[in-house]
């Protein structure tokens, strides 16, 4: 594949995510407004109205309503997608399912902000999180160049015949969304045709090879389509990393699931995804100046989740930290606290691990928060001090 021209500019997240989607040019987008996400529909509608793309834009009532008309237009064989953040993919908790289960290639947009209660607008992953296992991909973007890339990528992860499964691109709120970075765009015909036209093999409005979307299932054939869905999850691995080996050859960038940096002899390791890795790595260049091996495990693909290659990472360093943005609430870690020692057990890769909550509800995470968790790793891996377990970071004194 040909390298594509870069084109340089500044721009936020949400507007990066909205420019790729003008360059994609989706068929349908039905979107409701909710805070940090709200501009990425508003931009999009900027598009229509100036003639720049043919999508459908549709207006809703509701997240919910968001998600049945983006189902309801994928089944009619439309290349769809939406935009929501927080409290809206909650609301669309019984669609999300549904989308998976009938093998919808949906793309949304997610705009990571923490779930009530107490109400708060910025940045942390429950939303995402909570959404884990109701069967969508799950991209996570560091900054504003990888949330463009990862949009880009998401289309033919999807409309793949080996996935047919809706892909979630997420950023950080705020962090991401509303800052300006430079960014390195791709003209508009290479990305066209690396998205390629979808062409579904089934759809509703096929005249003369009719099809039944999200029929009842009895007993006999459910388990039978869970399965299949699990099927589709694992076989997107190959395709997952395909894709990003084709727009590496068209933009240079490479990707895989997650990003090793510093970690070849690293003795510590931080295992952390989203914004907060650009923190990790600031922490990591320093401590490395001042002699320490350390290094950062920065997860882009959370689901499917790639549990043999993180234990391969991991398997030569002394101890790891594993960073939560989520609270699971099960008196122990978070998400990834639980789902990486199941990953080093089951490969039969013995370190020391130490699980942290940090960044809840837009919660600071600084350099000298990441610096004490690499020091706090040593001491642990050395004796001097128990390795902690479900450690809030930041927490003011009670």
């Amino acid at each position: 594949m040909k390298r594509a021209k870069a084109i340089r500019e500044r721009m936020s997240g949400n507007e990066a995510v909205a420019f790729a989607i003008r360059q994609v040019n989706p068929d349908v987008m039905p979107a409701f407004p909710i805070t940090p996400s709200t501009e990425i529909p508003q931009m999009v509608s900027a598009y229509i109205a100036n003639g720049e793309i043919d999508t459908e834009f549709v207006p809703v009532e509701s997240e919910h309503s968001a998600m049945s008309a983006a189902i309801g237009a994928e089944s009619a064989g439309a290349r769809t997608m939406t935009a929501t953040s927080s409290a809206g993919l909650a609301l669309m908790w019984e669609e999300l399912l549904l989308a998976a289960s009938n093998r919808l290639p949906i793309v949304l947009t997610l705009v990571n902000r923490t779930l009530s209660g107490p109400i708060n607008i910025n940045c942390d992953h429950s939303d995402g999180m909570g959404a884990r296992d109701t069967g969508w991909i799950q991209i996570y973007a560091e900054n504003n160049q990888e949330a463009y890339d990862n949009y880009i990528q998401a289309f033919p992860i999807a409309e793949d015949p080996r996935v047919h499964l809706p892909v979630m691109v997420c950023q950080d709120g705020f962090i991401t969304s509303h800052a300006v970075e430079n960014i390195e765009l791709l003209e508009d015909g290479p990305v066209r045709d690396f998205v390629g036209q979808y062409e579904p093999e089934e759809f509703l409005l096929n005249p003369g090879k009719p099809v039944a979307v999200g029929p009842y299932s009895i007993s006999a054939y459910a388990m039978e389509a869970k399965k299949a869905q699990e099927d589709a999850m694992e076989q997107s691995r190959a395709v997952i990393a395909e894709v990003a080996a084709r727009f590496g050859e068209l933009s240079g960038r490479q990707y895989g699931f997650f990003e090793e940096y510093r970690t070849g002899d690293a003795d510590y390791i931080m295992v952390i995804m989203g914004s907060a890795a650009g923190t990790a790595k600031e922490a990591a260049d320093q401590l490395r100046e001042e002699g320490w091996k350390v290094g950062v495990l920065k997860l882009r693909v959370f689901r499917p989740f790639p549990d043999q290659e993180i234990a391969e990472a991991l398997k030569n360093c002394r101890a790891a930290a594993i960073m939560d943005r989520c609270e699971s609430y099960n008196g122990c870690s978070g998400p990834l606290g639980m789902e990486i020692p199941a990953a080093l057990y089951r490969n039969k890769v013995m370190i020391e691990t130490a699980d942290y909550i940090y960044g809840l509800a837009g919660r600071d995470f600084t350099v000298e928060h990441a610096r004490e968790i690499f020091a706090q790793l040593r001491d642990a891996a050395d004796g001097k001090i128990p390795a902690a377990r479900h450690a809030y970071v930041g927490l003011r004194e009670q």
